[in-house]
């Protein structure tokens, strides 16, 4: 009988926060204190999670052999045998179900962006996630066609500066992941390239990876600050206000390349965002700030 921890280390809840990205449309659009509007963000947000839970099932399949000889990965249900292929592939198909479910009566332009999301992230597990750089700009879209897809919904325009500022920031994320799995690498053997354990990393280097990181942080924060300041924001919103916002990016930033480079870290952004005090402190500042300026102006 399947253990129910085991399934939910399979479909990997924890991993869902990455689809808090189909929110900001609601948010900014100015739509978060209406019921209706709420309900079908709600919905975009399961529908991405199952998505994600399938795409993660499917892509534990494919890498069972790799994920057996990796230190952590070893003990996921699939490769420790918890649960079998047959099993994983019953609760996939109930992910898909769901899904099917979630998008009956929503915009079909969503329903493509959800399509495409769950098309690209297989290739992703099959041969992308091989490729050179590739493999973190299939990242990168993935929370774009989140952001997008948020907006999609609800029906509310999409901001340029927004989809730029998602943009780089899913690469600063995707990238310096890649570097903590380098530096994870090197400290379990420092001749060791990685490959057995993802073969795309012989193609990076830790001097590489951090060169990268350091143009997507910059993108990032200019982005972001433009985004604040643009004709459009300022007009929907009534205020040049929301600029005051831009320190906490600055921190959250700041506070994570400290983490990358002092501690070790990033080799699981999800796990530093959900468990660094000061993280989670600026966040919740920076949420607070930010409505205040939306809504309280």
């Amino acid at each position: 009988m399947l253990k129910p921890g085991a399934i939910i280390r399979l479909i990997r809840p924890k991993q869902w926060t990455k689809n808090l990205f189909v929110f900001p449309a609601l948010v900014f659009s100015q739509h978060l204190l209406e019921p209706s509007y709420v309900l079908l963000t709600l919905r975009a947000f399961l529908a991405f999670s199952f998505t994600a839970s399938f795409v993660y099932i499917i892509n534990d399949i494919a890498d069972l052999e790799r994920d057996r000889q990796h230190p952590k990965k070893k003990y996921r249900p699939i490769a420790s045998g918890e649960i079998s292929i047959s099993e994983a592939l019953m609760i996939a198909a109930a992910m898909l179900g769901l899904v099917s479910i979630l998008l009956v009566g929503l915009d079909w332009r969503f329903v493509v962006a959800i399509v495409t999301y769950l098309i690209m992230n297989l290739a992703y597990s099959f041969f992308l996630k091989e490729v050179v750089l590739i493999d973190v700009f299939v990242i990168a879209i993935g929370f774009m066609l989140r952001v997008v897809g948020g907006a999609l919904v609800i029906g509310v325009p999409r901001s340029p500066w927004l989809l730029l500022t998602t943009m780089f920031l899913s690469l600063f994320l995707g990238i310096a992941k890649r570097r903590g799995e380098l530096v994870a690498v090197r400290k379990r053997d420092p001749d060791a390239t990685g490959s057995h354990t993802r073969k795309v990393l012989e193609h990076y280097s830790v001097e590489f990876a951090e060169q990268m990181t350091t143009i997507c942080a910059a993108g990032f924060v200019i982005s972001y600050a433009l985004y604040t300041v643009s004709d459009r924001t300022v007009k929907v919103f009534g205020t040049e206000n929301l600029i005051f916002t831009t320190p906490f990016v600055l921190y959250g930033v700041f506070r994570y390349l400290y983490l990358l480079h002092k501690k070790d870290l990033g080799e699981s952004p999800t796990d530093i965002v959900l468990s660094d005090i000061p993280t989670i402190i600026n966040f919740i500042v920076y949420a607070i700030a930010m409505l205040i300026v939306i809504y309280m102006r």
